[in-house]
């Protein structure tokens, strides 16, 4: 069938058009807010050539589809159904009332970070393709390519101050985006933004080694720290928070026709008088605590402390609360230059498109299962891993505790490796290109240890017929 004929028969089992409420689509899901889910015919619908699975969450009924190919049926999707098309930020308004106070606070920190991470993602390439031209031992004995080939130099300068433009401005992309969810303004945000990294101010990694120096603002006996928030998150975050409320409150007492002239500086400076005073150094404190926290697992049991995290893994994405890790990440690269959990968490994408590659061939009769098995390794490879999780390895349960074994030995490894990246950097085979250099051996051997394992314990659970399903067949 083409993909009319293909969406109408979706449409048909997620209960007709009358059952759809709104529709949204993301890079690889239709989303779907229906009026009973009841109606759903789940195991019809996944018999759909163009599904690759389907699961609810969050109040929304979601169905795989994949990339490139979603945003056609998203078209005839609505088409079909004449529901309005919905923004997908729209879409999460109106699910926003649903979860507890935990499930709401991740949703509001994935809505923040991940619209910022393909400008992260793409500086840690960047410091990555850096890292392959400035480090010796990688194509040349103890030379690096800029050692052989030193006009390439200017070339590499210029890249590394793209990387770390970034990670410079971090507060300023973060400021932008929460104020973005916040509803407040935007530009103001990256002002504020801009205002916690102002080169007048000591930066943040000068005062972590030279506290004594500091200098204060003197407003009225008030004594201020003049210290720069760079490669911060939750002190911005927290900005961007009160500069919203601060921006709402004052427009609903100031004049329509004053607002653009009082507004803006009021909202700024009570904001940056909070930031600076208290909120800011409180935040900082407990950000610290956070990423010490972590390191100092990693220093006491690193191998216990990454076989945890890599088999905790594949759950915590089930959830969305690996979101939580990804602002983790962002605080170590912008104050320490380097994350560990990112590296070390990876494992479970490799495994995710390895048990999706084993049960490709294990099922026999079932040409659509072999069919998406083979598309969500090849997706899972290069980063997505939803194909993967709710096409094949959830649904047949035993790949994914296969999968959360391999991750948690093969991050055990990588964590007792001590093994860094520069960055969050792309998911999948590109992976190691974040990685420094001096820790690839390391990473490829985890990496391979976590293939083994997770393709030979999948065909163990199959063969050992402790999950007994006939989807195979």
């Amino acid at each position: 069938m083409g993909i009319k004929e293909n969406v109408a028969d979706i449409v048909k089992h997620v209960g007709g058009p009358e059952n759809v409420s709104s529709a949204s689509h993301c890079v690889t899901r239709l989303r779907l807010i229906l009026i009973d889910e009841s109606l759903v015919d789940k195991k019809a619908l996944e018999e759909n050539e163009l599904v690759k699975g389907t699961f609810s969450a969050n109040g929304q009924f979601q169905v795989i589809i994949g990339p490139g190919i979603v945003e056609k049926v998203y078209k005839e999707f609505v088409e079909q159904t004449g529901t309005g098309e919905v923004s997908k930020d729209d879409m999460k308004k109106m699910t926003a009332k649903k979860g507890n106070v935990i499930q709401k606070g991740v949703r509001i920190l994935a809505d923040i970070f991940i619209p910022i991470l393909p400008a992260i993602v793409a500086a840690g390439l960047l410091l990555g393709l850096n890292n392959l031209l400035a480090n010796p031992g990688i194509f040349y004995d103890d030379q690096s390519i800029l050692d052989v080939h030193s006009g390439w130099t200017g070339f590499a300068e210029f890249i590394n101050v793209i990387a770390n433009t970034a990670f410079t401005f971090l507060p300023v992309l973060i400021a932008w985006s929460a104020t973005r969810k916040f509803g407040g303004s935007q530009l103001l945000g990256i002002v504020m933004g801009l205002l916690l990294v102002h080169p007048s101010l000591m930066s943040a990694y000068d005062y972590a080694g030279n506290p004594g120096d500091v200098e204060y603002w003197n407003l009225f006996g008030w004594e201020i720290a003049r210290i720069g928030y760079q490669g911060q998150v939750l002190p911005v975050v927290f900005a961007a928070l009160i500069l919203t409320w601060t921006e709402k409150y004052l427009k609903r007492f100031i004049h329509d026709n004053l607002q653009m002239i009082f507004v803006a500086p009021l909202a700024l400076v009570f904001t940056g008088l909070l930031t600076f005073g208290f909120i800011g150094p409180i935040t900082m404190t407990g950000s610290t605590w956070i990423t010490d926290g972590i390191l100092y697992l990693f220093e006491v049991s690193p191998a216990l402390a990454g076989g945890v995290y890599g088999f905790i893994s594949g759950p915590l994405v089930i959830t969305g609360m690996h979101h939580i890790f990804l602002g983790v990440n962002l605080q170590m690269a912008g104050t320490l230059g380097y994350v560990t959990l990112w590296p070390i968490g990876e494992t479970v994408t490799l495994a995710q498109g390895a048990a999706a590659l084993t049960m490709f061939f294990i099922i026999k009769q079932n040409k659509k299962l072999k069919g998406v098995s083979l598309t969500a390794t090849l997706s899972a490879w290069l980063g997505v891993t939803e194909p993967a999780i709710y096409g094949i390895n959830l649904r047949f349960r035993y790949p994914f505790i296969a999968v959360m074994i391999g991750s948690a030995i093969g991050s055990a490894y990588l964590a007792a490796q001590g093994v860094k990246a520069t960055s969050v950097g792309v998911g999948g085979v590109l992976s190691f290109l974040s990685v420094f250099p001096e820790y690839w051996g390391y990473y490829f051997t985890g990496m391979g240890i976590t293939f083994v394992l997770t393709v030979g314990l999948t065909f163990l659970f199959f063969k050992s017929k402790l999950f007994k399903t006939t989807d195979e067949n």
